[in-house]
Parts: C-alpha cells; sequence; structure tokens
C-alpha cells in the first residue's frame, strides 16, 4: 500500500566508467581493457525502464578508444549524461609512473593536473561529442585548487567527496554527507562556503543509525589496536549492531541501502545518490565483484532500492547536472 503524504527526493547513480584491472595489482599504464563498456547498453536500458537517468562519468581510457567512445555516444540523450573521470595512470600527459600516493589526483601538482583535464575533456568532445559538467576525480578526493579548475573549464557539479572515508593518502572524514558548496581553500575544503560555480554532490552514506557523529567516532576507534585484532567492526556489522552503509550496489546489499535510505529519510534527506563503477558490470575483473551474472545482480540491486525508495518517497530521477540546478532552485544547498 502507498503511503500518503509521501516526502520528494531525487535519486541520482553515477558511474565511474572506465577501465578494468585488478585493482590489488598495479596501476595499468598501457593497453587499457575496456570491455565492461560493452554491459553499458543493457545497463541502460534497464535504467530507462525505471525511469533512473544515469550519469557516465567516463575517464580517458574509455573517451580515447574507438569502440567504447561509440557506444557512449549512442547513448540517448534525454536518459543519461555524460561527464567526466580523471585516472592520472591512464590520462596524458605522463610524467612519472602512478604510486598509490599519485594515483590521488588531489596529491597531483596542479599544473598536471590542468594538462590531465585539458586532454580528457578534448577526448570527450572529440569522439563522444559532449562537453562535460560534471566531473569525479580518480581515487576519491578534492581540494580548493582542482575546485576552481572545474570553474574555470565550466563544470557545474563535483562527486568527489566519498563520505566518512581516509586512507593513507587522502580523507573524506570531516567532509558533509549532503550536498554543499565547498571552501576554496586547500586547508578546509570540507567545509562549506557561500555559493560559487561548482555544488559537491558526495554520494550517499551513513550508519544503520542516526547518530552518525557517534557511529563514526566507534567505528574509527574500533579500527585501532587492540580493537583491530579482536575484529569489533565485524562484529557489530554482523549483529546489526553498526553498520557503515554506501548507497552502492556493489558493495551492499539491497537490505542494507533500505536500511540507509530509511535512515536518511527520517533526517530529512531529500537527494539519494548511488553510485558503482562500470567495471562491476563484469564478473571478476576488478576483485571487487566476483560473482556470476554481474550485470543482472547489480541491476537486480537497483531495483530492488528504487521500488523501496518509489514506495516510501516521491522520487524524480535526475543526472549529477540536473540535480544542480534543481537543489539550487530549490535552496535546499
Amino acid at each position: 500500500m502507498a503511503l500518503l503524504n509521501k516526502p520528494k527526493v531525487q535519486f541520482i547513480i553515477s558511474v565511474d566508467t572506465e577501465e578494468e584491472w585488478d585493482w590489488s595489482g598495479p596501476f595499468p599504464d598501457k593497453n587499457f581493457s575496456v570491455n565492461n563498456v560493452f554491459e553499458i547498453p543493457a545497463f541502460q536500458l534497464y535504467c530507462q525502464e525505471l525511469g533512473i537517468k544515469p550519469t557516465y562519468l567516463v575517464d580517458h581510457a574509455v573517451s580515447n578508444n574507438v569502440e567504447s567512445a561509440a557506444i557512449l555516444k549512442e547513448l540517448p540523450r534525454k536518459h543519461c549524461e555524460i561527464g567526466a573521470h580523471l585516472h592520472p595512470w591512464v590520462n596524458p600527459p605522463f610524467t612519472e609512473k602512478t604510486t598509490e600516493f599519485l594515483s590521488h589526483v588531489i596529491n597531483l601538482p596542479i599544473d598536471i593536473v590542468e594538462a590531465k583535464l585539458v586532454e580528457l575533456i578534448s577526448s570527450i568532445q572529440t569522439n563522444i561529442g559532449v562537453k562535460p559538467t560534471s566531473f569525479r576525480t580518480g581515487r576519491w578526493g578534492i581540494n580548493g585548487a582542482v575546485i576552481e579548475l572545474l570553474t574555470k573549464y565550466e563544470f557545474e557539479v563535483d562527486s568527489s567527496i566519498y563520505p566518512l572515508y581516509h586512507n593513507d593518502f587522502f580523507t573524506c572524514e570531516t567532509a558533509p554527507i549532503k550536498q554543499y558548496y565547498p571552501s576554496l581553500a586547500n586547508t578546509n575544503i570540507h567545509d562549506k562556503n557561500q555559493k560559487h560555480n561548482i555544488l559537491e554532490l558526495p554520494v550517499s552514506c551513513g550508519f544503520n543509525r542516526s547518530n552518525y557523529s557517534l557511529a563514526q567516532k566507534m567505528h574509527r576507534l574500533f579500527e585501532k589496536r587492540p580493537f583491530s585484532w579482536l575484529k569489533i567492526n565485524g562484529a557489530l556489522w554482523h549483529s546489526l549492531l553498526l553498520r557503515k552503509i554506501y548507497l552502492s550496489p556493489e558493495l551492499c546489499t539491497s537490505k542494507d541501502m533500505n536500511r540507509l535510505i530509511d535512515n536518511k529519510l527520517k533526517s530529512g534527506d531529500s537527494c539519494f545518490h548511488m553510485y558503482l563503477h562500470s567495471s562491476s558490470l563484469l564478473s571478476d575483473v576488478t576483485g571487487l565483484n566476483n560473482e556470476v551474472n554481474a550485470r543482472e545482480n547489480i541491476c537486480q540491486r537497483i531495483g530492488e532500492v528504487v521500488h523501496h525508495l518509489s514506495h516510501v518517497a516521491d522520487v524524480e530521477f535526475v543526472t549529477l547536472t540536473e540535480a544542480k540546478s534543481k537543489l539550487t532552485t530549490m535552496e535546499n544547498v
């Protein structure tokens, strides 16, 4: 039975559209395989049947490949968006071998980032026929200098924030989990700023608990010794006492994603941003998704989430750039 007086929400799917490789191995620097892109037409058709309008954030390995670029060029423009995704290791110009540190765009010299960005935009425009207005860095993370570059090259929305996450090479741990205009100062990029050209639209994440701040503190504490030896976070996950959940069908079950949706609706969230990698549409090419019938299973989870969200909310399906326009108009930022 449908609910009355359902809240109005927006739903976005962004897809890192990129080469496939074993994520546990070295970064590929030649002979890029983009076979996963052949799965996108079927994925797109499924999304259209649900009303979803995917945003494909395309990297240079895909845009510079004749076959994969042709596939993306043929996608119906009114049902999707083509954005840009900068992977330093596949994107010319090349200056040095990509290390884990240098795989994160925000750790590169800004002149190198600009040169790579210019080449990526040109490749997408020339081979796919689109000038991108949405962007995501490779390996997540953003800083003020990169935001200013995006402004210079007429982007409108960034989605490089991976909330509640950190590693030894970058952090998004203190970033907002909702849309915001980021500060242009590199020292406090996660701070909110007055309106400017670039809206930040983080992917949706949280916990199966309403107090995210406390939940994150507990989760971080239990990552440290001696708690890590005892695998406390694992025990909390399996007992359903504390789960960090991302709105991603390659990471989480539909049941967990629906838990996240219910929790975020209670807190008044009106924008739900799901993400995945195009390589997850193929089985066992990254080490992340090794199940048979990968695309079919990904689509099934997406469908179950959309069905649940549509039951509890009045859903509008939008691309990243459309979301920016509508959120700005609604003054939800």
